[in-house]
């Protein structure tokens, strides 16, 4: 048997099946309990490896498989992504029993992360380009609602990714007889310009990043935080393939000068205007557009194998805030006609523990001590102060914009009448869920060494700037 039938094929066989089962709480169980077990099994079953199960058989799991003359391999070093890939999907499977669109989510989800799995593995890896595109498409079938024309945000999404693709084929296309240096200028250039705008628009980098905010506002939250969970990250990695790839690029000290103001312009843009919306979408949205600048941040340190560290350790603290967060708006907006400020005001009083996973999960993502994003981002400022102090001062404005969100967001949740009786309303499920993202927010913040373990070895996808 071989790791792309066991993590790319199965999933999307299992995805059709789910499309057509009945029942809502089924299609959660199920599609949970299946990511929940392929993430198991890719942590204690690597690839190429023989295993002994109970000492009974052999069983050997290969990395390869050739398709239509195209090879999808999924080595050793990918182990621990398809740990975290599965894992943070089993993480948003399980939620929807709390807060439904099991439906919508977990079918076209599971299919996403399989396609998203087989973006990493293809062989050339110019073919990520169209799974990612194929990935883009069932998002899109996720997230429009039934017998409702598409919004702004979502036709940006889909029009931004699409963009992308021509320019980056293009790109691998010219440098196909150049991947050993470069020796044509000209030619470089043209790539140079081409592989710009191409993951401008796939990265959703600053000011191409306007569909986040719009798309967190017309969409369902929950779905939206699975789509922003997801689709920053393997875009990233896809890029990182053209950096470990080409000499020229990660020999290019100008190229990774113009990543980093790029990275910090992001990041201050959206941590400013969170500050300043007035729909709690819309914050989340900016909040995703500051994760982007920052991740674009730490692959432009000049400490390489440091910068990647701080990519992968932001995997899960990312995942567990957003979770929280969708989560909570899901609750919230449950409760309001909608998540614009006006209609929030005072809901405090009856969903008090949505209220707090809203404006916890907020402060972990801006970096407050002893929640999970602190540890990262304080050794990513740490870095960047060893560099200069603008850099680090423009990092902490984009901290301090989703610290003051997340305290407009308390106050105006908070904004009731004195005589307001205190309840809880949230279900018993949504407590429960909303108290273990937050528990775990605290203990990875607190005990980030637990998480150390997984994630230190995962630079070994690299072979040129994970060394």
């Amino acid at each position: 048997m071989s790791a792309p039938l066991i993590w790319i094929a199965l999933p999307i066989g299992l995805a059709i099946f789910l499309f057509l089962l009945p029942g809502e709480r089924l299609v959660a169980w199920f599609g949970g309990f299946f990511a929940a077990g392929l993430a198991v099994l890719a942590l204690f079953a690597p690839t190429d490896t023989a295993l002994r199960p109970f000492g009974l058989f052999s069983l050997r799991i290969d990395s390869s498989l050739s398709l239509l003359g195209r090879q999808i391999s999924l080595p050793p070093s990918t182990q621990i992504v398809l740990v975290l890939v599965y894992a943070i999907g089993a993480f948003w499977f399980f939620g929807t029993l709390a807060i439904g669109n099991a439906r919508r989510l977990i079918p076209a989800g599971l299919a996403t992360l399989a396609l998203l799995t087989a973006s990493l593995a293809i062989r050339p890896f110019l073919y990520a380009a169209l799974l990612i595109q194929g990935a883009v498409l069932l998002a899109v079938l996720m997230l429009a609602e039934p017998n409702r024309p598409a919004g702004r945000g979502l036709m940006r999404f889909l029009i931004y990714q699409t963009l992308a693709m021509p320019f980056i084929l293009l790109a691998g296309f010219l440098l196909s007889g150049v991947e050993a240096g470069p020796r044509d200028l000209a030619v470089i250039l043209q790539a140079a310009i081409l592989l710009a705008l191409g993951f401008s628009f796939l990265l959703s980098i600053f000011p191409l990043s306007t569909w986040l905010p719009m798309l967190a506002e017309e969409a369902n939250p929950y779905l939206v935080g699975f789509i922003l969970s997801t689709f920053p990250t393997f875009a990233l990695l896809f890029a990182l393939n053209f950096v470990d790839r080409y000499s020229w690029i990660r020999e290019s000290t100008e190229f990774f000068q113009v990543l980093q103001t790029v990275g910090l312009l992001t990041a201050v843009s959206g941590g400013v205007w969170a500050a300043f919306q007035r729909h709690a979408g819309r914050v989340f949205g900016y909040a995703a557009v500051t994760e982007i600048g920052l991740a674009l941040v730490a692959v432009s340190l000049p400490e390489k194998m440091i910068g990647l560290q701080i990519i992968f350790f932001l995997l899960v603290p990312r995942a567990l805030a957003y979770g929280v967060w969708a989560l909570s708006l899901s609750v919230l907006q449950q409760g309001a006609p909608s998540l614009r400020y006006n209609d929030l005001r005072g809901l405090a009083r009856h969903y008090p523990l949505a209220t707090l996973g809203l404006f916890l999960s907020i402060l972990s993502l801006s970096g407050v001590p002893l929640f999970a994003s602190f540890p990262v981002r304080q050794a990513l400022w740490e870095q960047l102060a060893r560099h200069g102090f603008l850099p680090a001062l423009w990092m902490g404005l984009a901290s301090l914009g989703l610290w003051i969100a997340a305290l407009r967001s308390l106050a105006v949740l908070n904004l009731a009448a004195e005589n307001t009786p205190w309840a809880l309303q949230e279900t018993m499920q949504q407590r429960a869920l909303i108290l273990l993202g937050l528990l775990s927010l605290l203990a990875v913040g607190i005990f980030p060494q637990w998480i150390t373990p997984l994630l230190t070895n995962l630079s070994g996808m690299f072979e040129q700037i994970g060394r």
